[in-house]
């Protein structure tokens, strides 16, 4: 892949400007930059949804395959099967019926050198789907992205997080000669985040991943593209992320020393030409010299670089309006399952002390957020209980953000009683919404800013018990770690489901209940069927996330 000479701008807002970079045939390259760099943007030219204002980007014979940060499947598909859906992403009976038609026409036309070229571009197309592999494939996808029971099921019967998932599947399998993932690990357990990344790692074509999940990039890429947002520029660099941040920062300190000193000289020669200027018209030798060193001055300030610009960063407070009761959750033999389907939970049961950062981990389908629904009366128990103390007050951070209406603006979806037009709008401001910004509809919002909006719809309520599912989506490593310093310091009860190892090491859980898988569950000869809860440590966590041992 090439890129030469790319310019956008929208407005007066410069996207690009000159930019150039190559990639070779099987590179894996993270994507990086901040928010509002042209991160996805790039994606969009690659797939011909955006046109450049001038410049190119070669693409020789690639076959694209895509995968959306928002994931979105055409009601067409609702009817079909898991395994139709993902399998239909190598349209091999499209193409065979297509190379049909050819043979047809070529019986008529013997000699037609054009439809001879067709045959052979559809026949290339079908060998390179590998079909004597294809079920196989198939199935090993499905297995290994733990969407081997839903595989008979409608795509309309599953979950948000579950499409994600299969839609992922279906771009691996399509066998695309260039990758474009956007958040690709937003929905994915570790032993799944893990294949994943084993996979592309080895994948015999070009991947381009967005993520902001750092321990991912690090594992999957051997180039980072980085975007800058203050020089329009974009550069390609050898090695992993970890790789680029240290290039990257020698470089910034390297360039920043440069400016530094370009400031200097612009100082020394700013003061003679003002003493020059200043000097009486008999000192003829002092005024020739100050002309002499304003063009140089005037040469300098053209030369002179530009500073990376420090972004505004979110800003939180999440002090509990009132403290909760000493225990302020219990669930008692709480048992669920979703319509024909084996239950999810079966006679749970703990507790919460007030204060306690409670994790719940467990394998995707194991039933997690589900019982966050369960906690917060989005879905009802089929036998058990949740009860909460009398001083209990929720609020509750949905994965697939459903606490926003998409239909309005960002300042309705946080308007409350309890704080004026001026207060509200202040609070976004720490969540990066100025002026106009607040009249914006939610829907126009990318994921990233749909996420900033319901964290702070939710630090709004002040409440004492915090639900969060997968708090970490859609968000910066910066914004990550501010997230997790204030959660560490929140007074009040947590219960996280997180995918995120460093994020959960630094809000500082204190204990975990892990869900077993219901593979897990049918297996098991233990009374304790759905829940162990164990004290948290470090090595535990880590022997979980790392080592994907089962732990039930």
């Amino acid at each position: 892949m090439k890129a030469s000479h790319l310019h956008l701008a929208y407005g007066t807002k410069i996207i690009y400007d000159d930019c150039d970079f190559i990639l070779e045939n099987h590179d894996k390259v993270g994507i990086v930059g901040v928010n509002g760099a042209g991160k996805t943007t790039l994606f969009r030219i690659i797939l011909g949804e955006q046109q450049l204002d001038s410049g190119k980007i070669d693409l020789p014979n690639h076959r694209l395959g895509y995968l959306p940060q928002e994931i979105t499947t055409p009601p067409a598909h609702d009817a079909m099967t898991v395994w139709e859906y993902v399998a239909a992403g190598r349209p091999v009976d499209d193409l065979q019926e297509q190379l049909n038609l050819e043979y047809e026409k070529l019986a008529k036309y013997p000699d037609s050198q054009a439809i001879l070229g067709r045959i052979n571009d559809l026949q290339d197309s079908i060998d390179s789907y590998d079909m004597a592999n294809f079920d196989y494939e198939l199935l090993r996808i499905l297995e290994k992205m733990q969407l081997a029971d839903l595989m008979d099921h409608k795509m309309s019967d599953l979950s948000g997080g579950q499409k994600s998932k299969v839609a992922f599947a279906r771009v691996l399998f399509e066998n695309a000669s260039l990758l474009l993932l956007d958040e690709p690990t937003n929905h994915l357990d570790v032993e799944t985040r893990n294949f994943v990344a084993n996979f592309l790692r080895n994948y015999q074509g070009t991947v381009l991943v967005i993520s902001h999940d750092v321990d991912f990039l690090n594992q999957v890429t051997n180039k980072t593209l980085f975007i800058n947002k203050t020089t329009h520029k974009m550069k390609v660099y050898r090695g992993n992320y970890n790789d680029f941040r240290r290039q990257y920062a020698e470089e910034k300190a390297a360039e920043d020393a440069r400016i530094t000193e370009q400031e200097r000289e612009i100082k020394r020669l700013s003061e003679f030409v003002a003493r020059a200027r200043a000097a009486k018209r008999s000192n003829t030798a002092l005024i020739g010299m100050g002309h002499q060193r304003e063009k140089v001055l005037a040469k300098k300030l053209e030369e002179l670089g530009t500073r990376e610009q420090e972004y505004a960063r979110v800003a939180m407070n999440i002090t509990p309006a009132k403290a909760s009761g000493k225990t302020p959750l219990e669930v008692q033999n709480l048992s669920f399952g979703y319509p024909n389907e084996p239950l999810l939970h079966e006679r749970l049961s703990f507790s919460l002390t007030r204060g306690e950062k409670f994790l719940i981990v467990g394998e995707n389908g194991a039933g997690k957020s589900t019982l966050l629904k369960l906690i917060v009366g989005e879905l009802q128990p089929q036998s058990g209980s949740v009860i909460l103390s009398q001083n209990t007050t929720i609020a509750y951070y949905a994965q697939e953000l459903e606490i926003l209406d998409e239909r309005r603006t960002i300042l309705e979806n946080i308007n409350s009683y309890d704080f004026s037009d001026t207060e509200l709008r202040s609070m976004l401001s720490n969540f990066l919404f100025y002026d106009d910004d607040v009249y914006k509809k939610v829907e126009v919002l990318s994921p990233g800013e749909k996420a900033r909006v319901a964290l702070c719809k939710i630090l709004l309520q002040r409440a004492n018990l915090v639900i969060l599912d997968e708090p970490t989506n859609h968000f910066d490593p910066e914004t990550q770690k501010i997230i997790g310093e204030n959660l560490k310091d929140y007074t009040g009860t947590i219960i996280m489901v997180s995918h995120n190892p460093a994020f959960v090491e630094q809000v500082g859980i204190t204990r975990m209940l892990i869900v077993p898988s219901r593979q897990t569950l049918d297996s098991s000869k233990q009374n304790s069927q759905l829940a162990v809860i164990k004290n948290y440590s470090r090595e535990l966590l880590e022997y979980y996330y790392y080592l994907n041992s089962d732990l039930v």
